[in-house]
């Protein structure tokens, strides 16, 4: 391997107005503007190589994570590709153990979203320079050379580094769930247009948005199991709407539509609170699935020692990138759970992708209970897009962790000067003064 070294870190704000239109909408977060902080390494290399890698926001908020990327870029830059990845544990615990920034962490909040975007470029700049998509990276990699890229700090009581090595052992694709088809400001008619186009494609699997008004939901869930089915998979997602007690009654009312699970019922802190909904459900046949905002794999192991959840959703972003998701993949095949990942917003289907052909070919070797989920959202942003077909995701043949988007949407979507955000900031100014206008003519 070529010294590759990384000479400049750069980092965009990027956002998309989703909100407009409500895509994204669930119970607590109603007008999400899907978001990016976008890093990009640049080497010294003949080929000018790059490493691309991105966090996922909702909006406001993203500019406080491209503040923690710029204080952690002095970390990087300066260093080359091949002693990072000769010694990755220890620059992931550099990133994420900074004597000083961690106290705004550890391991977790913006910080830790902000080590993940970079950690992201890091494993797309080592893919690229292999030639080989992330998932053939890890899949073809040495089982001692992947399992010294994991910090197994902290949770060596529910896995060691030797059991890791014993765990570590495509035609049709990886089973994908979707969550396109019944955001929660989205209307009756477009629910059923957009269930019945998913239907007319193959999608078996759906997941509803639920926990804002329980009668709501019992009619919304009640009009996407008649147009699915009896046989087809429902799940539901709260986003952590709930408190303990009232998951488990709103659920329980909710169980006559058969869902798989529940995702988020209540604060994702609370691991006792999710293992008291989990015990309370399985008389019912209803999992939990969590994850998403799990700050580390420190809370991955309490949830899987608690028996607080059925199903692990691993996020290529929220975590400490692909080192830290490894950690958590080894352990829930130790507990024999499930991996069903979350996916969505901004780029996060094209890198998780990566981290369920991994787990499928070199760890579970099973689909038993086992699917990805897919948003059909804002991919022609990037420049290798996930590929479905017939509800499964194909895997990537393009080298690196499909992280890089087309520089042109960077550039429109960049906030707040992006063409983009112009026209929203001009259109609302002028809505304004046309408000003002009426206003002026009727009272004065």
């Amino acid at each position: 391997m070529q010294e590759n070294k990384i000479i400049k870190l750069t980092v965009r704000d990027v956002r998309f107005p989703t909100s407009l239109e409500q895509h994204g909408s669930d119970a607590m977060h109603t007008d999400p503007d899907y978001s990016v902080a976008y890093v990009v390494l640049e080497t010294d290399s003949d080929a000018a190589l790059k490493g691309y890698g991105l966090t996922f926001t909702v909006g406001r908020g993203t500019e406080i994570v491209v503040c923690a990327v710029k204080a952690l870029s002095t970390l990087v830059v300066g260093k080359t590709l091949k002693e990072i990845v000769s010694d990755f544990r220890g620059f992931y615990r550099l990133l994420s153990s900074d004597g000083q920034m961690r106290w705004v962490g550890p391991e977790k909040g913006v910080i830790q979203l902000a080590t993940a975007a970079i950690l992201n470029a890091v494993w797309d700049l080592w893919a690229r320079v292999e030639g080989k998509p992330l998932w053939k990276l890890l899949v073809d990699m040495d089982p001692a050379k992947l399992i010294s890229c994991i910090d197994f700090r902290y949770i060596t009581d529910a896995l060691t580094e030797q059991e890791a090595l014993e765990e570590q052992m495509l035609k049709e694709g990886y089973p994908a769930y979707t969550t396109s088809c019944a955001w929660l400001g989205y209307t009756d008619q477009q629910l059923t247009q957009l269930c019945s186009e998913a239907l007319a494609q193959g999608w078996t699997k759906f997941k509803v948005k639920v926990g804002a008004d329980l009668q709501d939901d019992i009619r919304r869930c009640s009009l996407i199991r008649k147009l699915i089915g009896p046989n087809n998979t429902l799940m539901i997602d709260a986003n952590q709407r709930w408190d303990v007690n009232e998951a488990i009654t709103w659920v329980t009312k909710l169980a006559e539509f058969h869902p798989l699970w529940i995702e988020e019922p209540t604060c994702p802190d609370d691991v006792l609170g999710h293992a008291s909904i989990s015990k309370a459900l399985a008389p019912l046949g209803i999992g939990v699935a969590t994850g998403e905002q799990c700050h580390n794999r420190v809370m991955f192991k309490q949830f899987l020692q608690a028996a607080a959840l059925q199903f692990v959703q691993i996020d290529s972003c929220r975590v400490g990138s692909v080192n830290e998701n490894l950690a958590i993949i080894l352990m829930a095949a130790k507990f024999n759970v499930p991996v069903c990942p979350h996916a969505g917003g901004v780029g996060l289907c094209e890198l998780v992708q990566h981290l369920i052909l991994f787990d499928y070919i070199s760890v579970s070797a099973s689909l038993n209970n086992r699917m990805c989920e897919y948003v059909d959202h804002l991919h022609e942003h990037f420049k290798s897009p996930t590929i479905i077909r017939n509800a499964h995701y194909i895997p990537p043949k393009d080298p690196g962790y499909s992280c890089e988007m087309l520089e042109e949407s960077v550039q429109k979507h960049q906030y707040p000067d992006g063409e983009v955000w112009r026209f929203h900031y001009t259109t609302q100014v002028i809505y304004q003064l046309c408000m003002y206008t009426v206003y002026f003519c009727i009272y004065m």
